[in-house]
């Protein structure tokens, strides 16, 4: 198998290569994740100490999902946030979830990469340039060019999170 990253079609050169860094990684997670029982999707680690597979897919979808909006130059409508999620409880931790499976969560993470795709097919390369707010308090400045790059770099982040979690389940089962 040939690795390599690829415009889409009706995308810029640049703005493609971006977009199927996020699209490759997202493919990843749907491997990784393959096969999983609803218990270990919902398995919090030793001693529940951890966030589960189905937390951190959620605030990955979230996360991507804001910066979807904020690509389009939009604000994130009251009912996506409602739908999707918040960022974080009232503890500051990713808000608990339990019992939706994999398959609903992967779905509903597809439909953010279709928003994506579509919202990327507009863009054109000085529009990477952009800068736009971010951060929990939109504190943090970026290019849409950084935040296409971050999106594919957050959800490698947490696949780490999920593989650990994966050894400690199989471990413990």
């Amino acid at each position: 198998m040939l690795y390599d990253l690829h415009g889409e079609a009706n995308m810029l050169q640049i703005v493609g290569i971006l977009y199927s860094t996020v699209k490759e990684n997202s493919q990843r997670l749907q491997s990784i994740t393959a096969g999983m029982s609803q218990e270990e999707v919902d398995y919090q680690g030793p001693n529940n100490k951890y966030n589960s597979t189905a937390q951190l897919i959620k605030h990955i979808m979230y996360v991507d999902l804001n910066w979807v909006y904020r690509i389009k130059g939009k604000p994130l409508t009251d009912s996506l946030k409602e739908q999707y999620g918040p960022m974080i409880d009232e503890n500051d931790r990713l808000p608990m979830i339990k019992g939706i499976a994999l398959n609903t969560l992967m779905d509903q993470y597809e439909g953010v990469l279709k928003t994506l795709k579509d919202t990327c097919t507009h863009l054109t390369d000085a529009d990477l340039d952009k800068v736009v707010t971010f951060g929990h308090e939109n504190e943090k400045k970026a290019t849409i060019r950084w935040g296409l790059w971050h999106m594919a770099d957050h959800n490698r982040y947490h696949q780490a999170h999920i593989n650990q979690l994966r050894k400690w389940y199989r471990e413990n089962i």
